[in-house]
């Protein structure tokens, strides 16, 4: 059973508070790294986002700042802006009205204004490497008198190419201070910086994953050969209707391509990657978190600071390097007793790194085939059936039944009831269903590519090669017909200003 946090050490007056903005059970990372913290150890925590880091490095740091100290006390470094607004978020939440001073310095925000709040006196900054070394350069940030350290998410500032950064920034910090570093992996280079800077360290560990959480349901598409991952994910995302995901991708280009098409498709979506401005990432994680967008194509790095609760879904649209970062990924999901979804987009040739990290998980994913028209047409007809016995339920039903009782004097009440249903279903149904659009069978998963193409003339292989363009949603149920007349007819030419959208050759991308 674990200890609660005043038996760990924290004081009655910040268990009180802790308890009031709902901390009222410690988790395990800070169950084990508090009582170590608070007894002057150092300390390195190896655990994975979400398992209450910032309150395990924090709150033993809080019990013991001086308050009539107006210096820089203790220093976090974190790899991203985001999390830096995050950590500082947090600290805030728990320091209260005690007096004590918290402030968050990264780029992309005024430095003269940062510099202006150091020289009124802060206890604690949290900061991105980059920042803190600019106004260390200026003399602005001082740390003569840091007590404590903390390198949060220290591998990923490994792969960020901030480590060089990170070891200057803690040449200047007094030898006298207590550290602590904080990582999910323990690479080499995390493991020659511990030797180097933390003295007798203690280490303290949540287990990782090997499986992955059992209340997320995990999902893999395969996708048909010669067509794009863009093309195939409009049906999933018609199938899966999330209420809330991030989309993962490997490239900024990537990100920025595929939210354009699906924004364009009529969906609630944004992109999150380092090129966006720091006013625009902020406004951006302020509407995914009210709901004011629904998903959010997201790099692994730039979305280390997108924790937002009862987030339903989590799609690879490019599957992870490894099984570490997969786990990493879906955990964002199924959270807090929740159950999640994590959907993985698998091509052909990733069906093998898809059995590796089955294996490593010790769970198999569900596999599926891209959703037939007739699969996502009932389960339209599911929702709106749905969204019918809500209505019936409702107290908006009496303001229409004049109109029903005038319309049955003519008609059928069936044939009333089913008119309705027609308009609202015709209005909500994805516009891209409503045009000849193919979408393969499960059975066409696995389909070889047709010999005889190879074997037909110069004129039979430009065909060919136009007809396996990403122009050509559902091609290869066409593929073996003796009539390439039918390639080029009408039907086509209604298809292409949609798969323009969705599966153009811009949108294509190598998913190596």
């Amino acid at each position: 059973m674990n200890l609660s946090f005043q038996e760990l050490g924290i004081s009655q007056e910040r268990v009180e508070h802790l308890e009031k903005i709902g901390f009222t059970t410690p988790t395990n990372i800070q169950s084990q790294a508090i009582p170590q913290l608070l007894a002057g150890r150092d300390v390195v925590g190896q655990s994975q986002t979400g398992t209450g880091k910032t309150a395990a490095f924090s709150l033993p740091i809080l019990e013991r700042l001086d308050i009539g100290q107006r210096a820089v006390q203790a220093l976090v470094l974190t790899p991203t802006r985001e999390l830096a607004m995050q950590v500082h978020d947090a600290i805030s939440q728990f320091i209260g009205d005690s007096g004590l001073r918290v402030l968050a310095i990264y780029g992309g925000q005024s430095i003269d204004r940062q510099i202006l709040q150091l020289r009124r006196g802060v206890h604690i900054v949290v900061g991105t490497p980059g920042r803190v070394i600019d106004l260390l350069d200026r003399g602005s940030l001082k740390l003569d008198q840091v007590k404590w350290f903390v390198l949060d998410e220290a591998d990923e500032m490994l792969s960020m190419g901030f480590i060089d950064d990170v070891i200057k920034i803690l040449s200047q910090a007094p030898e006298d201070r207590q550290t602590a570093l904080f990582s999910a992996t323990m690479p080499l280079s995390i493991r020659q910086l511990v030797n180097k800077f933390l003295r007798s360290p203690v280490t303290v560990t949540v287990e990782q994953p090997k499986a992955a959480p059992t209340k997320i349901n995990q999902v893999a598409y395969l996708i048909p050969r010669h067509w794009t991952k863009a093309k195939a994910l409009q049906p999933i995302l018609e199938m899966e209707d999330p209420e809330s995901a991030l989309i993962f991708v490997r490239t900024r280009r990537t990100a920025a391509e595929l939210t354009s098409q699906l924004q364009a498709a009529g969906h609630s979506v944004d992109e999150y990657h380092g090129d966006l401005s720091q006013q625009a990432r902020e406004r951006l994680l302020s509407r995914f978190r009210n709901r004011q967008v629904r998903w959010v194509v997201a790099t692994d790095i730039a979305a280390r600071g997108l924790d937002v609760d009862q987030l339903s879904h989590v799609i690879n649209y490019d599957l992870p390097d490894s099984v570490e970062t997969y786990v990493h990924r879906i955990g964002r999901t199924g959270r807090a007793g929740k159950e999640g979804t994590a959907i993985s987009l698998v091509q052909p040739f990733e069906r093998r790194k898809q059995q590796i990290f089955e294996r490593h998980n010790r769970q198999s994913w569900q596999l599926l085939s891209i959703p037939t028209r007739a699969q996502i047409e009932a389960r339209h007809i599911n929702k709106l059936q749905e969204q019918v016995r809500e209505a019936l339920a409702g107290e908006r039903l009496a303001s229409f039944l004049p109109i029903v009782s005038e319309l049955i004097e003519k008609y059928d009440a069936q044939a009333i009831a089913a008119a309705a249903l027609q308009i609202a279903y015709d209005q909500t149904r994805p516009a891209w269903l409503s045009s000849d659009i193919e979408i393969p069978q499960e059975e066409n998963i696995s389909t070889p590519k047709p010999k005889l193409v190879k074997r037909r003339d110069s004129g039979e292989r430009t065909r060919s090669s136009w007809s396996k363009s990403d122009n050509n949603i559902g091609d290869d149920d066409r593929r073996s017909t003796p009539k390439p007349k039918l390639r080029t007819g009408r039907r086509d030419a209604s298809v292409a200003p949609v798969n323009q959208k969705l599966g153009s050759s811009s949108g294509r991308e190598s998913a190596s």
